[in-house]
């Protein structure tokens, strides 16, 4: 299904039961599309309406016209709430669906949002910044002045298929795979440290973590358990970025323990 809003025109599906017992709502990991989830949809789907949906620049929504940061998202996903007229509702973030909920926490400490939260699902979330080593450090300095060196014009006018293929080589795998809105998007995401506002998630957290994740490491998950008031760590042995997917019999077992759908007949989450 489409909507439009704000102009964009936003790629969604809901399932679930007519009756169901409440709405979960899922926000993806960057540069991934809504049927990813189908997995996590199918877990509590026979209880819960499941919304999926991607966000702009993602899957086969449209783009921004203009770099987005986390907030701007965050806002986005708002109005995408009230379109749908969603009141009430659970919310699972993957990656960088993740961070989008954290700045929902910092925005709702500021102004009352259009719909309550009423659990929260971290899966191997982003939102920490790693200390850069000395090392990294030197790293990315080397890098820059050899970026302003090569994209100088005189330089750049002499090896430009050169210049330009080592600069699409350079950067994470998200980062090289983006369009050029979308790497200004994830730069201004990727610089943000939103720790400070862990402690604002004020619901019932479960975090998922993949203890080989290399992506977010699982020091972030232990920091997110230590800020976050009423929230527990499930970490899946073995498993990467994408650990629902990798241990997914476990990962089913979590989520329907977590919302008790055995237990659930109907009403609200």
């Amino acid at each position: 299904m489409n909507i439009v809003i704000d102009g964009y025109n936003i790629n969604y599906k809901i399932t679930g039961p007519e009756n169901a017992a409440g709405t979960v709502v899922m926000l993806q990991g960057w540069g991934t599309s809504l049927d990813l989830y189908d997995f996590a949809a199918g877990t509590i789907n026979d209880t819960y309406r499941f919304v999926q949906f991607d966000l702009p620049g993602f899957g086969d929504s449209d783009e921004p016209t203009e770099p987005w940061n986390v907030e701007a998202y965050a806002r986005f996903f708002c109005k995408f709430m009230q379109a749908l007229d969603i009141r009430e509702a659970a919310l699972i973030g993957h990656s960088y669906g993740g961070r989008i909920i954290i700045k929902l926490a910092e925005l709702s400490a500021k102004e009352e949002l259009p719909f309550r939260i009423t659990k929260v699902v971290l899966i191997d979330s982003a939102g920490i910044m790693p200390e850069r080593s000395a090392a990294q450090k030197s790293k990315v300095r080397r890098y820059k002045i050899m970026r302003s060196f090569l994209t100088s014009k005189p330089v750049h006018a002499m090896f430009p298929e050169v210049i330009d293929y080592w600069m699409s080589q350079q950067g994470s795998d998200d980062y090289r795979n983006a369009s050029p809105m979308m790497k200004k998007c994830l730069v201004m995401a990727v610089n943000e440290d939103q720790r400070t506002w862990l402690p604002w998630i004020s619901q019932e957290t479960l975090i998922i973590w993949g203890d080989l994740d290399d992506a977010t490491p699982i020091g972030d998950a232990k920091i997110m358990e230590e800020m976050i008031p009423d929230s527990a760590l499930i970490v899946l042995e073995g498993t990467g970025h994408y650990s629902f997917l990798e241990k997914p019999a476990q990962f089913r077992g979590i989520m329907r323990s977590f919302f008790g759908t055995d237990a659930k007949t109907g009403g609200a989450a």
